[in-house]
């Protein structure tokens, strides 16, 4: 009797006619075939041996011939049905576009019908080893998810499962909610950008949490939420987190954009108190928030693991930033705090950043907030004690043009920083020429992007001075030093430096030269060393 494995080459290869054909040729009893085969034995064994391997045999083959689970017959139909069901899904998958991945399942920007929700869901019991599925951006998806969520349970692995732009309806809610409880191990749902999903529908999905659900992650970005969303999900979070312990349940939630006014800030703080353990929370992008911090102020206060808060683009006020002032001291856990976009909290950086705990901080994302000459000192002053700092992104911030040696002082005994970004700072020559200072001392040796984008005050021994110094680089990936649009300026004082430069940044992938002027044989020049980079290397420059 062949093995099972040489059974499942000889499979491959032959065609599903040749299949049946073959098991019908094996409709033959398990006892027959026995018989013909034989036993065989390696020289010099004993007869004991033989005898006892004789008798394990035979009682095998009387539990086999009394057990139909291992009739070998319907392990062949089996087989069968796989080998066939897989060819359906490479043919569905290749019409598609798309190669067959046994555990992945993309299809985002595919166009799919209804037609093809219904015939995918067919395809499910032959892709039970499903991790992750994304039906991202297929508008006809809303409306026909019920057939798919029908055949959730035979993708139990399943642990990430987006569905983002497909317009998804309260029933489709409905249906994906009656779905989850086939799915125990997902751990990110992503429903963002379904319009149809707030409005008061997103009970339809949250109703239908269950006590000790997985899930880890949830975003719903711009979904248009209403108090009476918020209020759903804080019923849902609860029911989900009730038989976990503080350590397990969700670990964070997304709001970006999803239509937050200041009354549904109650809600969420409603939600807040049931996630304890929650790690992330990112309420940005919600304007109509703006002023009601406080009513959220006193459950973000009990997020005692929260290490990543995301509050860019609300439209925060002096009342809010009191608020924030008061929960900070709070989050001891904060290793990230994006407040980019506040206008109002950039004559109050001075009070805030006492209240952080600096020593931890990774990411300080303070881009567009206004900051003011006494905020910007105070920034300088508290750069010592950001000892993990890895990303700091002043940009759009004019008070650093002329000061940028105030913060670059510290970083010569920090050397984490990996992320600097001084787009449209009002940057003076000086100021390059510190950085360019830093850079040889060692002091930007890990930094991989290096934003310097708009910054037309810069002059030519600036760009040249820092280019010079390109070995204090090693780590860089990513460099701009692009002009606005309406300044073109010609780039050759500095461009030996730069060409001289490149080949002594190995790591270099993105060059952004956007808006300088470049004669042709020095386009020519800059081609010749970038093709000989690493493949798919990006130069972004104007047409000579």
């Amino acid at each position: 009797m062949e093995s099972s494995s040489e059974v499942q080459r000889g499979s491959q290869k032959m065609s599903a006619i040749g299949l049946i054909m073959n098991q019908l040729r094996r409709k033959t009893s398990f006892t027959e075939r026995r018989q013909k085969s034989g036993s065989f034995f390696w020289p010099g064994e004993s007869s004991e041996r033989r005898k006892g391997a004789e008798i394990k045999e035979s009682d095998d083959a009387d539990a086999k011939a009394t057990d139909p689970g291992t009739d070998p017959t319907t392990s062949m139909d089996m087989e069968i049905t796989s080998v066939v069901g897989w060819g359906r899904v490479k043919q569905f998958l290749e019409k598609l576009g798309k190669k067959p991945d046994s555990q992945v399942l993309s299809l985002s920007h595919c166009d799919l019908t209804a037609t093809d929700i219904v015939e995918l869901a067919t395809l499910l019991p032959f892709l039970t080893q499903l991790e992750v599925v994304d039906l991202s951006w297929n508008d006809l998806v809303g409306g026909s998810l019920k057939a798919l969520t029908f055949k959730l349970q035979h993708v139990g692995k399943l642990s990430l499962l987006r569905l983002c732009g497909c317009r998804l309806t309260a029933q489709d809610l409905e249906a994906l909610g009656n779905g989850l409880e086939a799915v125990p191990l997902l751990e990110l749902l992503d429903l963002s950008w379904n319009a149809g999903i707030g409005k008061a529908n997103l009970h339809c999905l949250t109703s239908r949490f269950l006590p000790g659900c997985n899930m880890r992650e949830l975003r719903l970005v711009d979904c248009q939420l209403t108090d009476a969303d918020m209020t759903a999900l804080a019923e849902g979070i609860k029911e989900m987190s009730s038989s976990l312990h503080a350590s397990h349940g969700l670990k964070t939630l997304k709001l970006h954009m999803c239509g937050l006014e200041e009354d549904a800030l109650s809600s969420l703080g409603d939600v807040l108190k049931f996630i304890p353990s929650l790690e992330g929370l990112d309420v940005s992008g919600n304007k109509a928030a703006r002023g009601g911090l406080a009513r959220v102020a006193k459950s973000l206060a009990l997020l005692t693991h929260l290490s990543c808060l995301d509050i860019h683009l609300c439209g925060l006020t002096d009342h809010d930033a009191d608020a924030l002032v008061e929960v900070l001291p709070s989050l001891s856990a904060l290793t990230e705090l994006n407040i980019s976009s506040n206008k109002a909290l950039g004559d109050r950086l001075q009070a805030l950043l006492p209240t952080l705990p600096l020593a931890n901080m990774r990411r300080l994302l303070l881009n567009n907030c206004g900051l003011s000459t006494a905020s910007y000192q105070a920034l300088g002053s508290a750069m010592s004690s950001l000892v993990l700092l890895e990303s700091l992104n002043l940009s759009w911030n004019k008070s650093v043009g002329g000061h940028l040696k105030l913060l670059l002082g510290a970083l010569l005994s920090m050397c984490k920083l990996q992320e600097l970004r001084l787009s449209s700072c009002d940057l003076t020559t000086e100021d390059v020429l510190h950085l360019a200072s830093a850079a040889k001392c060692g002091a930007l040796s890990n930094v991989k992007q290096l934003d310097l984008s708009y910054n037309g005050g810069v002059g030519d021994t600036g760009w040249a001075g820092l280019l010079a110094e390109a070995g204090g680089l090693k780590s860089l990936e990513q460099l701009d030093v692009s002009l606005r649009p309406s300044t073109p300026t010609p780039a050759s004082p500095w461009i030996p430096n730069l060409l001289e430069a490149l080949p002594t940044l190995p790591s270099l992938t993105h060059l952004a030269l956007q808006h300088w002027v470049l004669r042709q044989d020095e386009r020519d020049k800059l081609d010749n060393i970038t093709e000989k980079k690493k493949k798919g290397f990006l130069l972004e420059c104007d047409k000579s």
